[in-house]
């Protein structure tokens, strides 16, 4: 990656794992004069809780990313079926050459290859395929991370967290979940941030660099 103005592309399983991901990371970014691009693969309304509406995450991701200022045109919204991912694993790779062809990202963030929920899996998987000559960096989701290779930190500031934790209230179906409390994320990024000497960050591992 150079120092000019980036193209980052966020890959989403489901809605709200790029901004449970690399949300502060976004923020940065963005503040920086980056441009973000959001893909998220599967809305997931086979298991929206009962008594709200089934497309409920269109709303909540479009909320979100409005919050991070990503582009509303560059959210990209697929119809994959949860936890199906993987049947549709060549549709999935010819989504992704799409757009790396349109797109031709400098940096791709993506689930770690560690990360054990199958459609995580599948979309590190075949980006791995697709992107074979960008930077690929793999996010951290503890919960589903039995192990998680710290290999790459990103700084954030007191901002870019509070965008972070913003963005994620925007995801009322989501409520309830421990890992989507305030005083976790927060404190999973001063943790991170306290590692690499500064105050917050995010942690990736490294799975593709090209400098």
């Amino acid at each position: 990656m150079n120092t000019d103005k980036k193209r980052i592309l966020v890959l989403a399983p489901h809605a709200d794992d790029g901004e449970f991901g690399c949300g502060g990371s976004v923020a940065r970014f963005i503040e920086a004069g980056d441009e973000i691009y959001y893909a998220a693969f599967s809305m997931a309304e086979e298991s929206v809780p009962e008594g709200l509406p089934k497309d409920i995450l269109y709303t909540e991701l479009a909320a979100s990313t409005k919050v991070l200022c990503i582009p509303q045109e560059n959210v990209m919204k697929f119809k994959y079926p949860v936890r199906k991912l993987s049947y549709h694993r060549q549709e999935i790779l010819e989504n992704l050459v799409k757009l790396n062809n349109e797109l031709k990202p400098d940096l791709v963030f993506t689930p770690s290859k560690n990360d054990v929920h199958q459609d995580h899996f599948t979309v590190t998987s075949e980006a791995l395929r697709a992107f074979k000559f960008t930077s690929i960096l793999g996010y951290e989701l503890p919960w589903n991370n039995y192990q998680f290779e710290t290999t790459c930190f990103i700084h954030l500031e007191e901002r870019h967290v509070q965008r972070k934790l913003q963005s994620l209230q925007c995801y009322r179906s989501q409520i309830g979940k421990l890992y989507s409390s305030d005083e976790y994320i927060k404190g999973l990024a001063l943790t991170r941030g306290i590692q690499v000497g500064g105050r917050y960050a995010e942690v990736f591992d490294v799975l593709r660099w090209i400098i």
